[in-house]
């Protein structure tokens, strides 16, 4: 496997991209750069008027509950007033367009999540670049996902689920939430690391895929961590590993994918912002700075520690790295998979 390193800093080290049926993807939690000097300032009295977060997703949801959040404490930090503006549709695409094509000036942000790299990786009609449209402007929390399954299936870790998707070819079924999400493509990754089929059958959203497999419809589904753990809890499902290559403290006793037998399969949900192409680098700086300093609150951490996420701090040119590495270890799996999603 062929890995490039783009970190040597603490918890969640690497960022890996490898090529094929091997893509691996991390996250570095620590991506921290110094403090803004002087030449870096901004010039004007930005931010003067009202700033925009840009949620690409309906409200309610786990973005949307990350950037209300970002945005109290920015405004908090910043003296100024953000909001949050949900722009709902086709996997997070319209808002993200929307984002793409407004003015570079800092007043219209991203609030970025895991869609944001797997939809243009997966589907042609995404509609926007990652890599050519935005300015990254900082990470804030990263978190992995958990894979569960249905009590009955007779396979309790990830060993054994591998050889039982071996042994039945296509005979498992798995739900994600929707076809190109990063639900969907980590199953797909697993299949192209193990040379398993098993079938995916997407649903509009994790809910009803965990309540088909709690009713034995499906079998296997990956989800977020507060999104599983209340089924968890009560042995409606059992988990068999966190996508990621540590465990989460949320879920202690279940497994990373190092400890399952699948090293370099380290998958996290993340949440970060980005601006439009050709914001001021002074903005930016800003905006990353404030972010670096949102993270490191003791209330904000409390908050991440309940949402089963970890604050993940650091510069514009990393996020950057991040982005472009998710992106296209994505487009290897899907390349590698031959999948074609409309």
């Amino acid at each position: 496997m062929n890995v490039k390193s783009l970190s040597a800093l603490s918890r969640r080290q690497a960022l890996l991209l490898s090529a094929g049926t091997a893509a691996s993807l991390a996250l570095p939690a620590a991506l921290a750069q110094g403090p803004l000097n002087a030449a870096s300032a901004p010039t004007s009295a930005y931010p003067d008027r009202p700033v925009r977060i840009v949620v690409p997703f309906a409200p309610g949801a786990g973005t949307d509950a990350m950037a209300r959040l970002i945005a109290q404490k920015l405004g908090e930090t910043l003296n100024a007033t953000f909001v949050v503006d949900n722009r709902a549709g086709a996997s997070g695409a319209i808002g993200t367009q929307y984002v793409a094509q407004a003015p570079a000036d800092g007043y219209t942000l991203l609030l970025v999540a895991s869609p944001f790299t797997t939809v243009a990786a997966s589907l042609p009609s995404a509609g926007y670049d990652p890599l050519r449209q935005f300015a990254p402007v900082g990470m804030i929390a990263s978190g992995p996902l958990v894979w569960a399954a249905n009590t009955k299936l007779p396979a309790n870790n990830m060993k054994e689920l591998v050889t039982l998707a071996k042994q039945k070819p296509g005979a498992l079924n798995y739900g994600s939430a929707g076809a190109g999400g990063v639900n969907h493509l980590v199953l797909e990754l697993l299949k192209s690391r193990t040379g398993t089929f098993i079938t995916h059958i997407p649903y509009r959203g994790v809910a009803p895929a965990t309540m088909d497999m709690i009713g034995g419809q499906i079998q296997l589904i990956t989800g977020t961590i507060p999104a599983l753990l209340p089924f968890i809890k009560n042995g409606s499902i059992k988990p068999l590993a966190v996508t990621s290559a540590k465990r989460s403290s949320a879920l202690p006793d279940v497994p990373s994918m190092t400890e399952a037998g699948l090293a370099g399969i380290d998958v996290v949900n993340y949440f970060a912002l980005a601006a439009p192409a050709g914001t001021p680098p002074a903005i930016v700086n800003m905006l990353n700075a404030a972010i670096n300093k949102v993270v490191a609150q003791p209330d904000v951490i409390a908050r991440f520690k309940a949402d089963a996420v970890e604050p993940a701090p650091g510069s514009p040119a990393l996020l950057g790295h991040f982005i472009e590495a998710d992106y296209r270890a994505w487009r290897n799996v899907v390349k590698t998979q031959n999948l074609k999603i409309e």
